[in-house]
């Protein structure tokens, strides 16, 4: 009898559930009592009633899908107002509008590869999301990991190439919630003649004056060497990615990114959420400042009980925990007592320490931000 060519999966699931590292799927209610701190509605937007109209409003008018590629019949004039109104928010040339932030950071990472043979370099910081390093990966170019937020690194491995180079990195890293040293990484680049890639996913909407990104708070946006991606689905509520940068490097990626030529475009409702959600960040950029001092507040009081936290530079507060088994108990406990939180375990952690990731919200109010707090040190682990 032949063999069962998923027998190996049996194995593999058993070595991940004692290592405690089994992921589970868990739908969420639409009426869900939980407070959330796990999910990505930086802002508040994503029930904002402005936000939800805009989405039927897209739906109504524009169908439920967008029904093809963006080359074919998949762009709408929603979709080229979005794209008008990210790149004059965000202070950049151009922007091209994508059916995920993972899709978005795949194109600029390969489309600005070039081809096999170009001699082109991507230097990747080592703390880098996933779809940085995936299209790292997939890129057909020579590729070096350097140490996280080191821009001497990234000199030393620039000053060592001869040829073409993009310096990759994010601007707000999703686990820690640190900053990258964006100035300095800008400098480095120039200093041999690379450009800058920045996934700013987890800056636009929290950082820079009015929530217009970590891009624009360096004075980086619009610079010719400079690309910026971001995400739709955090501080706008919605669904979808974007690049930012020079009109040539758009349309470079119009006529040769994989994931814009052969994705189905945005559905026309995400895209006109985030319209209307960037509408609202700009008449109450009040968010932006809230959604850090939020943020600031769970660090205070969670250090303040001892235990260890990284201070967050802008939404993302990440909370050891000291083991991956502890995690899973430490956020099911928090979940028992009406409170959702993010727990991130490896492979998903860069070095392999667990974590709960909790997400700053611009609409908890100063009550919630405590409740919350003492939920986590009251079920907090022993170390």
């Amino acid at each position: 009898m032949p063999q069962d060519p998923f027998d190996w999966i049996d194995a593999e699931h058993e070595r991940l559930r004692a290592a405690g590292l089994v992921r589970t799927l868990r739908p969420r209610a639409a009426d869900s009592a939980l407070l959330d701190l796990a999910g990505n509605d930086y802002l508040g937007l994503t029930h904002h009633p402005e936000v939800t109209e805009a989405a039927a409003d897209a739906a109504r008018r524009w169908g439920a899908g967008a029904t093809g590629s963006r080359l074919v019949t998949g762009s709408t004039a929603l979709h080229a107002r979005l794209e008008a109104e990210l790149a004059a928010f965000c202070g950049f040339e151009a922007a091209l509008v994508f059916s995920s932030g993972y899709a978005a950071n795949l194109a600029a990472v390969t489309a600005l590869s070039g081809s096999v043979g170009s001699g082109t370099l991507l230097v990747c910081d080592e703390g880098n999301h996933a779809s940085l390093i995936d299209g790292c990966r997939l890129a057909r170019a020579e590729r070096t990991v350097v140490p996280h937020a080191d821009p001497e690194a990234v000199r030393k491995s620039l000053a060592a190439h001869r040829g073409r180079a993009i310096a990759v990195t994010d601007s707000v890293f999703s686990v820690d919630g640190d900053a990258a040293p964006l100035p300095a990484l800008a400098a480095a680049c120039r200093s041999g003649g690379a450009a800058l890639l920045v996934d700013d996913a987890h800056g636009l909407g929290v950082l820079g004056a009015g929530g217009r990104g970590a891009v624009h708070a360096a004075g980086l946006a619009g610079d010719g060497d400079v690309v910026a991606t971001v995400t739709l689905s955090k501080s706008l509520g919605s669904q979808g990615g974007a690049v930012l940068g020079p009109a040539r490097v758009i349309d470079h990626l119009v006529s040769t990114a994989r994931t814009f030529i052969f994705d189905t475009g945005l559905a026309p409702a995400a895209a006109g959420a985030a319209l209307a959600s960037l509408e609202v960040l700009r008449r109450e950029p009040g968010r932006a400042g809230r959604v850090r001092a939020v943020a600031t507040a769970l660090h205070g009081r969670l250090t303040a009980a001892g235990l260890t936290a990284v201070r967050p530079d802008a939404a993302v507060v990440s909370v050891r925990a000291p083991s991956p088994a502890a995690a899973v108990r430490w956020a099911a406990d928090c979940r028992a007592a009406g409170l959702a939180v993010g727990c991130f375990r490896p492979p998903s952690v860069p070095d392999g320490v667990s974590r709960l990731r909790l997400t700053a919200r611009a609409d908890l109010s100063d009550a919630q931000v405590m409740a919350a707090a003492d939920a986590i040190v009251r079920t907090a682990p022993a170390a």
